[in-house]
């Protein structure tokens, strides 16, 4: 891992007071799961409908001018996507975005409304960092990844810091645990670096699980291939990266799975106590705390990283 950039909790510092004034500091929520206490970090009602602006924000800010002008390219299915594309038109920058073409409608959409150019390709036989690198060479342009750059977990990571000053005002000293939705682990690394004294506790799909199984296992293991088809598209990542990768290990943490039915019913709780619009990928969390597969002590904090979902989708989750 030591050939791999290093990031650490004063790269978050440094990047909270980067992005001041470009990012939302969202609410903190406090409810209750099975009679306990928790607190909700509902990221999804973040500027482009999650955690992802941050990242995005504090890399392209720190792009020279003749980088600004030969633009960017990012690959995501949406929420990355929507976040780099906000960025790079607030900075005046070019960006095309390599998206899957099964990604969700309305993150399609609202990476198109903010100027970006859109190139699709097929999640199961083509290679979207072989893409986004072809385009880089052709054009010159500076590539984004959605978390294996310091910069961008160190972005994430000023969610961490916001949900300390949250609880401090609240009256409490620390959290005791930070459960986080997982793809490739930008976040979760991110808030690791900014929480030091919390637990934190990744959280997957079924079967996309890597990151847990990485953990447990010491090394970097992918998503099998015969991987099941997952609603959680915004956490459906094929392999997580050695920064992430190395920070949660280096903390011994250790992640949960969800199954798709957990994840459902954590889409229709968020929104039948609070009103909140979560995506499947932003309710593994809620999921992890409902189901029991995260136990419930004072202080535990769930990051709802995301509400870019389909409403038709949305409708029938609910219903």
């Amino acid at each position: 891992m030591s050939d791999y950039p290093q990031v650490t909790r004063d790269d978050v510092l440094a990047a909270t007071k980067r992005i001041y004034g470009s990012v939302l500091r969202t609410p903190l929520i406090e409810t209750q799961i099975r009679g306990a206490r928790v607190w909700l970090k509902c990221e999804c009602l973040q500027t482009g409908g999650s955690f992802k602006l941050r990242g995005a924000t504090n890399r392209l800010m720190q792009l020279n001018e003749e980088e600004r002008g030969r633009g960017v390219v990012a690959f995501s299915s949406g929420n990355h996507a929507q976040g780099v594309a906000i960025a790079a038109k607030r900075l005046g920058i070019p960006a095309t975005i390599v998206m899957p073409s099964d990604a969700p409608a309305p993150k399609v959409e609202g990476t198109r409304a903010q100027g970006a150019e859109i190139v699709f390709y097929d999640r199961r036989s083509e290679d979207r960092i072989v893409i986004s690198e072809h385009i880089a060479r052709e054009t010159g342009a500076t590539v984004v990844p959605s978390f294996d750059d310091p910069h961008i977990v160190a972005g994430q990571g000023t969610v961490g810091l916001e949900i300390l000053d949250q609880l401090n005002e609240a009256g409490i000293a620390l959290p005791r645990r930070i459960v986080v939705n997982c793809g490739g682990g930008g976040l979760a690394s991110g808030i690791a670096l900014a929480c030091p004294d919390a637990e934190i506790v990744p959280v997957e799909p079924e079967g996309w699980d890597d990151m847990r199984l990485s953990l447990e296992g010491g090394s970097i293991v992918p998503v099998g291939p015969d991987a099941p088809p997952t609603m959680c598209d915004a956490i459906q990542t094929p392999l997580v990266s050695p920064i992430t990768f190395g920070v949660l290990n280096a903390r011994g943490v250790r992640g949960v799975a969800v199954s798709e039915a957990e994840v459902a019913e954590a889409v229709r709780w968020a929104w039948q106590e609070h009103q909140l619009v979560v995506e499947p990928g932003g309710a593994a969390s809620i999921a992890a705390a409902l189901s029991g597969k995260v136990e419930i002590e004072p202080e535990t904090v769930l990051v709802v990283s995301g509400g870019n979902i389909d409403p038709a989708l949305h409708a029938r989750l609910v219903a």
